[in-house]
């Protein structure tokens, strides 16, 4: 590859970058000015907002069958707040301006009045049981309310500790050795850099990932949709450039402003921390922190920074590259940041280990490491992981990308893409496949409809609400399909086939059904956790009716999930892509869309094979079987286990042998090879 080439495209592609203010703004201004005024300016509001509350005067109205013994010490704790602002140099205090009912007029309403705000809370004291029963009425929803309950309830801590030593005084007691029968004291031995490694390993990954992406965000528009809006790529698609070396010039690019805008970032909450450390040392009893232990953290940090800005600029330049415009582009990033976002909580989330299956999760392994690291905990493998796995990602997203600049279609865009779902009915034109706009967009209605009400029908239902599921997943497809007016047959694929391809297909599901068991074996050795959450589902399943529970684990999803991937998805994506990318996208959604770690790979391989048959039959009907006979085994293994272990006992076993391995993998084999051979003789018909 020519790099004199793509040094000139870098410096072109920079040169644009900066002449752009919006990616100037948010570099510079952002980091450096904005979150240093949001923080101190927060800071000052807290801080007003604490002494309007100390220094504010609250009405409490004291209904009491104890003698004035509780007014009594409501009055003594406002003098001695009083008293205390006095003394103090910030004066802070409140006042309680607490009365008797029973002084007053006793015909007021005063729940009426606290309703209304003319007190803050009121107090009413009974005689139950030989003991005084206070109950204390304030609005949770009224500040000044809440912080007067919160006062009273204090109040009461102290009146009844000074009520139980008077009562033991009287009994002739030591009132010390009575209630305080033992000392003890808590020792914290975290270290003050630990302890300011923990605040900050809870914010500031989140701020870093949210700063990148913001970081990158803007560059990566501007160099793909922007290009394509300005008219620009063309004129250098016409000059002697590679695709690749476009690619390669326009992903440095952003990489690099991504990474700038993160040190930014990292400089700009490092002069926070300082500033916090400096009004820290300036208070009494407060130790000094030493700064030099964070070096190799942030050594670290910077290391999962680059790393981090290489994979998050990969994938929103792949997601940009689908914009015409800098507006579209704009609405195509926003689901992609409140993915960041949600996935960047994951560091908030308390005892939350960094383990290697955690490492291998983009954002999550970022937000993780940081957080580590900051309190000391370094693990040099879990590490090597996370850094290489993000560089990993960002190579994958970079092929991606290569395959988008390669398309004619996709770089300058048609009719295939967008929405007609949101067109009116009498102008969509009848025939063809859904768009792959419209298919993204069913997809991702669907997963949200399976996670909301799939998921309460399924806990209030049980299989019922199983095959509420299946429904939706069914429905939302059909009706996209009927409103935009597609072609049912194309679409779904609604095309008869030769009993070949049904006979090929039975081999090769049962050879597949075999390898599989070796996977999941393997698979539940590697992620126990996963496994038995798995199996526990799946046995509450099974305990039903065997026909209705045939029905809708294997029947059912053979039906409504195949209408769905191998149907719409495959077909929408098949007539935009070629025939690899779409198989393999089909299959990796159809694995992620059982949102199982255990479940991932092995469903992932069976939506490859069922888009395959797809492919080479042009008919879903043999998927369809397929998918129904892999489901009845399971059923059939799950409801009749003793006579499974009479007949094969290999599939009744939780751990497999090295023979039981080898048995398995032959006799998957070679069915799968005799399926795929049969299936290979009829596509080779249908070609000629």
């Amino acid at each position: 590859m020519n790099t004199k080439i793509i040094r000139t495209l870098i410096k072109k592609e920079l040169l644009d970058v900066f002449r752009d203010k919006k990616t100037v703004i948010m570099m510079l201004v952002v980091p450096v000015i904005l979150y240093p005024l949001i923080f101190i300016g927060a800071m000052q509001v807290f801080a007003a907002i604490s002494s309007s509350m100390e220094k504010q005067d609250y009405r409490i109205a004291v209904d009491a069958e104890d003698d004035g013994a509780f007014l009594q010490a409501l009055l003594e704790i406002s003098s001695e707040k009083e008293n205390s602002g006095k003394d103090e140099a910030d004066g802070e205090s409140y006042t309680l301006i607490a009365y008797d009912v029973r002084s007053l007029d006793s015909n007021h309403d005063y729940m009426n009045k606290l309703r209304e705000e003319e007190i803050d809370a009121y107090v009413v004291g009974r005689m139950h049981k030989d003991k005084m029963l206070y109950d204390v009425y304030y609005m949770s929803s009224v500040t000044n309310s809440a912080y007067a309950g919160n006062i009273v309830m204090d109040v009461f801590e102290k009146f009844r500790e000074e009520m139980t030593k008077e009562k033991i005084w009287q009994a002739g007691l030591h009132a010390s050795e009575i209630l305080e029968p033992i000392l003890f004291e808590k020792q914290d031995i975290s270290t003050n850099e630990q302890s300011l490694g923990s605040i900050m390993g809870s914010v500031l990954p989140f701020m870093l990932i949210i700063s990148l992406l913001m970081g990158t965000m803007y560059p990566a528009i501007d160099t793909t949709a922007g290009e394509r809006e300005r008219g620009t790529l063309e004129t250098i698609l016409t000059l002697p450039v590679a695709s690749r070396q476009l690619i390669v010039s326009k992903f440095i690019t952003v990489a690099t402003i991504g990474i700038i805008s993160a040190l930014l970032n990292i400089l700009s909450m490092g002069g926070i921390a300082l500033y916090m450390q400096q009004i820290m040392e300036l208070g009494e009893n407060v130790q000094s922190f030493d700064m030099s232990r964070f070096i190799p953290a942030i050594l670290i940090g910077i290391l999962a920074v680059f790393a981090f800005s290489l994979f998050i600029s990969a994938i929103t330049m792949c997601v940009t590259s689908f914009a015409k415009s800098y507006k579209e582009a704009n609405n195509y990033i926003t689901p992609l940041m409140l993915v960041v976002m949600i996935v960047g909580y994951i560091g908030f989330i308390p005892n939350l280990e960094l383990n290697r299956t955690l490492a291998m999760i983009p954002v999550a392994n970022i937000c993780l490491l940081i957080k580590n690291i900051l309190v000391f905990k370094i693990d040099y493998m879990i590490i090597a992981i996370v850094l290489f796995s993000n560089i990993a990602y960002a190579m994958l997203a970079i092929l991606f990308l290569s395959k988008i600049y390669d398309s004619e279609a996709i770089l300058f865009g048609d009719a295939k893409s967008s929405f007609q779902l949101f067109e009116k009915r009498s102008n969509i034109q009848k025939g063809g496949v859904p768009s792959m706009s419209d298919a993204w967009f069913v997809m991702a209605l669907t997963i949200v409809l399976i996670l909301y009400v799939g998921s309460m029908m399924q806990i209030k239902y049980g299989i019922a609400g199983l095959f509420g599921t299946q429904m939706i997943i069914l429905l939302v497809a059909l009706s996209v399909v009927w409103y935009t007016k597609k072609d049912i047959r194309l679409t779904y694929g609604f095309h008869k086939t030769g009993a070949r391809s049904y006979l090929g297909g039975v081999f090769m599901i049962i050879g597949f059904y075999l390898i599989n068991m070796v996977m999941v074996t393997g698979l539940a050795y590697l992620f126990p956790e996963s496994t038995e959450n798995v199996s526990i589902t799946f046995s509450e399943i099974m305990d039903g009716n065997i026909v209705g529970v045939f029905f809708v684990i294997a029947v059912t999803p053979a039906i409504c999930e195949e209408m769905l991937f191998r149907g719409m998805l495959f077909h929408s994506m098949k007539a935009r892509y070629r025939m690899p990318v779409a198989i393999g996208a089909v299959a990796t959604l159809f694995g992620l869309y059982h949102m199982s770690l255990v479940k991932f790979i092995p469903t992932g391989l069976l939506g490859l094979l069922l888009c395959y048959m797809v492919y080479a039959t042009g008919s879903i009907y043999p998927a369809m079987m397929m998918h129904c006979i892999n489901n009845a085994l399971s059923v059939f293994i799950s409801c009749y286990p003793k006579q499974v272990e009479a007949l094969l006992p290999v599939f009744s076993q939780d751990t497999l042998s090295l023979s039981d391995v080898f048995v398995l993998l032959g006799a998957g084999l070679l069915l799968f090879g005799v399926g795929l051979m049969i299936l290979q003789g009829k596509h080779r018909k249908k070609q000629r």
